[in-house]
């Protein structure tokens, strides 16, 4: 069985999705993934990542803000 710990939950602006970040652990081989669930509507898009995955994503992320101004984040 897997435990699933809350990491965060927000809305983005623009489409009013819902990000959902979540720890799960699963006791059987002490595996820890990276669930992010993605809901639009009643659609539900679901990732369970790696940490090797969520490191190469979270850099592309970061590389992608830093290339843009500083003013349109947040809006």
């Amino acid at each position: 069985m897997a435990q699933i710990s809350e990491l965060d939950k927000f809305r983005i602006p623009l489409g009013n999705q819902e990000i959902e970040l979540q720890q799960i652990d699963h006791a059987e081989d002490g595996m820890s993934l990276l669930r992010i669930r993605i809901r639009e509507g009643r659609r539900f898009t679901i990732f369970d990542i790696d940490p090797a995955t969520a490191q190469r994503w979270g850099d592309a992320m970061r590389q992608w803000v830093a290339s843009q101004k500083l003013d349109t984040i947040g809006q």
